[in-house]
């Protein structure tokens, strides 16, 4: 194949702006995922990759025919100063694709969920997002003001949890708290009961906030179930991907042991 050098190429300028712009996820209904594992999560997944795009040098690799093979889309080969411009971080596989974002479901009123409240930081985004679905959650909410669960950041740090859980953006943290029928919970200090003490099985909502703000007043207002997970002495608080990692795993825990 062609090597492309010019940045005046459209498959180059596409994938930029997709690396860049929120804006331009969004209107084009595309994303760009980075490397060969999260293609092929995306495909076992079902999804279909639009254009796969390689870096000079990287063609033959296993992993990467693998995912061309299986993709069935057009594959281009960029230059090294090219890919490296869209790929903010660097991948030792050399692979880009473009895969279409899916239609997001609605909003579940049971199960379980987990609900980002201002949570801005993409590690935490995306760290959540790969322990919700290893706990086997039902959906992902994300609030307003949480960062964009489709950048390169929150995806490689999620680590194709994308592909195994809805993942919902844009919600409005109120209406959905109040529509969902089952216990809402927050973690919080204050009147606040212990998470060990808990029956976690049924349906239920886990609303986390950023730290030091923790949830907005409108989501604290809307709780049923005040939690604080039990720490040493002069701990204030917890990373807010720890925290949701134990609060999940300890409803995992309690399914395994007494499924309800």
């Amino acid at each position: 194949m062609d090597i492309i050098h010019s940045r005046q190429n459209p498959v180059f300028r596409q994938a930029l702006k997709l690396s860049e712009s929120r804006r331009e996820r969004l209107k084009s209904g595309l994303v760009l995922l980075s490397g060969t594992h999260l293609a092929l999560s995306a495909l076992h997944a079902g999804w279909s990759l639009q254009r796969v795009l390689l870096r000079e040098g990287h063609v033959g690799q296993p992993e990467v025919e693998q995912v061309v093979g299986q993709a069935g889309a057009p594959a281009v080969v960029l230059s090294g100063a090219l890919f490296d411009e869209i790929e903010q971080m660097a991948s030792p596989t050399g692979l880009l694709a473009l895969a279409t974002l899916p239609e997001p479901p609605a909003l579940r009123r049971d199960g379980a969920c987990v609900l980002l409240d201002g949570i801005q930081d993409p590690g935490n985004v995306g760290t959540i997002l790969r322990t919700a679905a290893a706990a086997g959650i039902d959906q992902a909410w994300l609030g307003l003001g949480c960062a964009d669960a489709w950048s390169p950041k929150v995806l490689r740090a999620a680590m194709g949890a994308h592909f195994a859980i809805p993942v919902i953006e844009r919600v409005d943290c109120a209406a959905a708290m109040d529509a969902f029928a089952g216990p809402r919970a927050i973690t919080t200090l204050d009147q606040a009961r212990s998470l060990y003490g808990l029956d976690l099985r049924g349906d239920l909502l886990l609303a986390l906030g950023a730290e030091g703000r923790g949830v907005s007043d409108a989501v604290a207002g809307r709780a049923t179930l005040r939690v604080h997970i039990p720490m040493q002495a002069g701990i204030e608080s917890l990373n807010v991907a720890a925290a949701a990692a134990i609060c999940l795993f300890e409803r995992r825990r309690q399914l395994l042991a007494d499924p309800a």
